[in-house]
């Protein structure tokens, strides 16, 4: 179970302040690109979960995870998500955007081991995907990363916290927005449900 604090910082100007105020603690930055799959009969969204592509390196991939999440839930700023992850060759990852049937042909894949036995999937389709820049940074003992997230229908700004105690981290990072006249607010919804409504929360 991945539980995270989800906080969405209402516009590019918190967005860059939030990010100046951070950055002696900055510890990378992450370009990714997000592309999800559904079974052709859409067999996994029926049932609340999304098979993901995340690829890192920017022009050129320089790795690639694949994730299968289920049965999410967010609430006052704190979400909750079953999560699986592991490698898969970046150049089969790729090449499946085009051709989604090569992701069910990798059998050395778990996770796409359990998108067929657990859900009886035996085709995907892609559905696209956007892509996102992600702030690493270290601060008072928690992981923030902070996302400036790429549509095709407009930008979106968010703070994320994988946390094992989200409530004292949210308040660690509630406080810190709040003293710095930051705007913000709970997020209400995924950056996977954001994609598919084909609108900015």
């Amino acid at each position: 179970m991945e539980v995270e604090v989800k906080l969405r910082l209402l516009d590019a100007i918190s967005h860059q302040k939030i990010s100046n105020i951070l950055s002696p603690f900055r510890s990378k930055v992450l370009l990714q690109e997000n592309i999800f799959f559904d079974g052709t009969a859409a067999e996994l969204s029926t049932n609340l979960a999304v098979l993901r592509l995340r690829f890192y390196g920017g022009s050129v991939d320089s790795s690639c995870i694949v994730s299968l999440k289920a049965k999410p839930t967010i609430s006052e700023g704190i979400s909750r998500v079953e999560e699986d992850e592991e490698p898969i060759d970046p150049t089969i990852a790729r090449a499946s955007i085009a051709e989604p049937w090569r992701l069910l042909s990798v059998d050395s894949s778990r996770i796409l081991k359990r998108v067929k036995d657990e859900y009886g999937i035996g085709g995907l389709v892609c559905l696209g995907g956007f892509k996102n820049v992600r702030q690493v940074f270290i601060w008072n003992g928690l992981t923030i990363e902070i996302d400036e997230t790429h549509y095709n229908f407009g930008t979106n700004y968010e703070i994320e916290c994988e946390s094992s105690d989200p409530e004292n981290a949210k308040r660690l990072i509630e406080q810190l927005l709040k003293i710095n006249g930051i705007r913000y607010s709970f997020s209400e919804f995924s950056k996977f449900a954001i994609f598919r409504s084909g609108k900015l929360q």
